[in-house]
């Protein structure tokens, strides 16, 4: 039945439910002989389907508990309100021969609408084969252009064949890492006064490159950098400690990662304080003293525009001598006491506001960096670590009252503003 068919634009879905056990064709008669005559002859559903403009109805049906239950399909390439009048009409059938009958529309579908959406799906699956594709080729492109540069760029170095960057012996400052893929990392991202201890003992050549170089010691934030660490200050003279974050390698971090923790390096004196170690040689405990009383700017060699920031030794430092004691009511004291012995050997600090309540938690490593980014002004800095000047001048800066640390280092200049304690003077 039915003439030329026209492209379905919508589709009529009904729910059927009838008292009493029928079949399909029983609906499909009921459904042309209750609508016939009901919207005159523009709209009779015999007329419409020999035109083409409703397609084959079809219906499914099963029969349970002397019930019959289906559902009725009708395509239409009427318009919008035309096929909305059909499902309405289709509504009003109410008997399936003898049996009383209740029809509903579960919902008009615009198969234009769902053609769009699996083009739409379709074609983001195929532009991701396609990406995914291309980005492999760029990638494989890529891992063969900087593996070239790479076998290039490493070189070998001293009587021990040491892997390196080609500025080991042109600059004034080496960085030593751990091993051969610490040093290809930082070649790719453009470090070339670099150096790798390949192994887990501290070679030769490290020692001897340690005496005329300053040296920063760059290690992975694990037991073992800080076991290769220890070696490294027992034989070799060790300039400025620089560490990747806890459970990270240095072979792993990216380019950004490099400059922080490179920015973030502390003078091994500061580190040695806060281990509660002190250099030794062989035999004799000696003084942890930097090669030069000021060093260079460019101590670190950074592909622009990165340069990590190296602080100047003091000129005329201070000795140290231990914080006055302070006048703090007796509840605001317990409040500090309580903090002081949270931080000790955690390597942590916070910054509090002025019921000294914690508002942030840091890294001792990363505190310098956070004061000086910090757009609030905390009334207490307390941190597990060595109150150097810089970061006395930073706290300074950011209107800090209280700067509690748990030694003081070399301190050429006290500013007023700013009461500093030490963890001691707390605990006692």
């Amino acid at each position: 039945m039915g003439g030329t068919p026209t492209t379905a634009k919508y589709t009529i879905y009904a729910n059927i439910e009838i008292d009493g056990v029928v079949d399909k064709p029983d609906v499909i008669g009921a459904i042309f002989g209750q609508t016939e005559g009901l919207l005159g002859e523009d709209l009779d559903l015999r007329e419409l389907q020999k035109s083409g403009r409703i397609g084959r109805i079809q219906v499914d049906m099963e029969s349970k508990s002397g019930k019959s239950f289906g559902e009725v399909v009708i395509p239409s390439s009427l318009d919008r309100v035309e096929t909305a009048i059909i499902a309405a009409a289709i509504e009003t059938i109410d008997k399936v021969g003898p049996c009383t009958a209740r029809v509903e529309i579960k919902k008009i579908e615009d198969v234009r609408e769902e053609k769009r959406r699996k083009i739409i799906d379709r074609a983001r699956d195929i532009l991701i084969h396609w990406e995914t594709e291309g980005a492999f080729e760029i990638k494989e492109l890529s891992e063969e252009i900087m593996k070239s540069v790479r076998v290039h760029a490493i070189g070998k170095y001293g009587p021990d064949n040491l892997p390196c960057g080609p500025d080991v012996d042109k600059s004034d400052t080496v960085i030593v890492t751990e091993g051969r893929a610490d040093v290809v990392n930082m070649l790719r991202h453009g470090y070339k006064n670099v150096i790798g201890m390949d192994g887990a003992s501290v070679p030769d050549t490290i020692k001897e490159l340690s005496k005329k170089k300053t040296i920063i010691a760059f290690v992975d934030g694990d037991r073992g950098g800080e076991l290769i660490l220890r070696e490294l200050f027992q034989v070799a003279d060790i300039d400025y400690v620089a560490r990747a974050p806890p459970g990270k390698e240095v072979e792993d971090l990216t380019g950004k990662e490099l400059a922080k923790y490179l920015r973030a390096k502390i003078p091994a004196e500061q580190y040695l304080l806060m281990m509660g170690e002190k250099k030794r040689d062989h035999t004799t405990e000696v003084e942890v003293k930097p090669k030069h009383s000021k060093v260079e700017e460019q101590a670190v060699s950074l592909p622009e525009p990165q340069k990590p920031e190296v602080a100047e030794t003091p000129e005329k430092p201070e000795p140290e001598k231990p914080a006055p004691r302070l006048e703090i009511p007796e509840s605001d004291l317990e409040k500090l006491r309580s903090l002081v012995n949270e931080l000790q050997g955690s390597l942590e600090g916070v910054l509090t506001d002025e019921n000294w309540e914690v508002k942030q938690k840091v890294a001792v490593r990363e505190l310098a960096e956070l004061l000086q980014s910090s757009e609030s002004k905390p009334f207490a800095v307390i941190f597990d670590g060595v109150i150097t000047q810089r970061l006395l001048d930073i706290s300074n800066s950011k209107g800090v009252s209280y700067l509690v640390g748990a030694r003081i280092g070399n301190i050429a200049k006290r500013p007023q503003n700013i009461k500093i304690m030490v963890f001691d003077d707390i605990t006692k």
